[in-house]
């Protein structure tokens, strides 16, 4: 669950407090994470021998240090390159312990499922199954939608729908959904919502503008992708996404939970800080929640390695066919930000001079986890990570930028010094 990084920045500092938990989380889609350690572990906590090529790269470690020393509890790293693979841990597994997080422990990914749907649904219109700018009604008839929403623009977020988790207004505050941030979610966390329940929601509301004219990122848009795989397949998807991309990539530590809160060891442990009603501050451990309030626009659970395997077969072609991958590429000029401007279930941002042209979709959950997936074009090069919120406060103004924006440019950017 997460908006784009630009809104939330832009937003952050005019919003009252009963919202500055949104922001918050908005903001926290797009951070990065990781450092180095000398060993990291499967999926099922099996020990993975130390890469001879790739582990031995202090610029790393130093770099995503600097993400928990800006205030995060924990993080996981993985960076695949022309140098091999690296992979590793910082801080704490959870409050009270000085266990570094497993360094491929499973984490909740919030948005960076959304990629996932998007390349589910050009696989089926590849297929002939879906038509990408055919209308959305001609599929989910009962919704009654707008004739004009078509399958892309769900995908690049221009249907003009209402976010049923929340929307910004103008003046930077927020219009809340259903329950996201604060106590209220808190007191939530174990509710289950039914996918066509979140779409009704996100309906009742009015349109943000009429389909196709703007962009504005909205969850119910990848709820509606979900429902449309499985009117068209007749599965559910997670039965779609194990046949069509799961297992096919022997992704072992990637699961759709539905309705279920638990979160597959090994794991970190996530935490949720909230002002109660007499607004003191309070810190809980949400490492299990309830992940339907999402559905397929943030629900997934994978690994840093899952999400690398993932991204680099995606980018390197062997997901959908050249047209569909150029299409998927295609942004749309209303979504142009500081973070690059948003294609079907991705963004695209040049970097600049000696960095050039990334791809990323990074995702949060209402509390705890952070996802980060990173790759360049020819799918070559990869930065997947998770951060995990503990009971601090990072400095997302400030710190945390700056630290972040030095891991992206270690990774991406030739002729990088090693930061001091």
């Amino acid at each position: 669950m997460s908006e784009p990084l630009h809104t939330a920045e832009n937003n952050r500092a005019r919003t009252p407090r009963v919202t500055r938990r949104v922001a918050v989380t908005a903001l926290a889609a797009t951070l990065l994470a990781g450092a180095a350690a000398p060993a990291s572990a499967t999926a099922d906590g099996k020990a993975v021998p130390k890469a001879a090529a790739g582990q031995d790269r202090p610029e790393l470690q130093k770099a995503i240090q600097a993400i928990v020393d800006a205030g995060f509890l924990g993080v996981q790293a993985r960076v695949n390159d022309e140098r091999g693979e690296w992979v590793g841990s910082a801080g704490k597994r959870k409050l009270g312990a000085n266990a570094k997080p497993p360094a491929n422990g499973r984490f909740r990914i919030g948005s960076s499922t959304k990629p996932f749907v998007a390349t589910l649904v050009l696989q089926l219109v590849d297929d002939g199954e879906i038509k990408l700018d055919a209308p959305v009604a001609d599929y989910l008839p009962k919704f009654k939608l707008d004739r004009r929403i078509t399958v892309r623009m769900l995908l690049e977020h221009t249907s003009g729908l209402y976010n049923y988790t929340g929307e910004f207004r103008p003046d930077g505050s927020v219009e809340p959904g259903i329950p996201a941030a604060g106590k209220e979610w808190a007191d939530v966390r174990f509710k289950t919502y039914q996918p066509e329940e979140l779409v009704r929601f996100g309906l009742s509301r009015s349109a943000r503008f009429e389909p196709g004219k703007s962009w504005s990122y909205s969850n119910t848009n990848y709820t509606l992708a979900q429902l449309l795989i499985e009117k068209v397949t007749g599965h559910s998807i997670a039965e779609e996404m194990k046949l069509r991309i799961l297992g096919p990539l022997k992704l072992q530590g990637t699961v759709l939970p539905g309705a279920s809160p638990e979160l597959p060891r090994p794991h970190p442990h996530g935490y949720f800080r909230y002002q109660d009603a007499t607004d003191q501050w309070k810190v809980i451990d949400v490492t299990r929640q309830n992940p339907s309030m999402t559905a397929a626009a943030g629900d997934m659970i994978s690994t840093t390695q899952d999400l690398h395997r993932f991204f680099s077969a995606l980018n390197g072609g062997k997901l959908l066919s050249a047209k569909l991958l150029a299409e998927m590429r295609k942004t749309h000029p209303k979504s142009a930000g500081p973070f690059g401007s948003y294609g079907l279930g991705t963004y695209v941002q040049d970097m600049g001079p000696n960095c050039g042209t990334v791809l990323h979709h990074n995702g949060s959950t209402a509390g705890g986890y952070v996802s980060v997936m990173y790759g360049t074009p020819d799918g070559k090069k990869t930065l997947t990570a998770s951060i995990t919120f503990g009971d601090a406060a990072p400095d997302l103004g400030q710190a945390f930028p700056k630290a972040r924006d030095n891991l992206l440019k270690q990774v991406f950017c030739s002729h990088m010094p090693s930061p001091n």
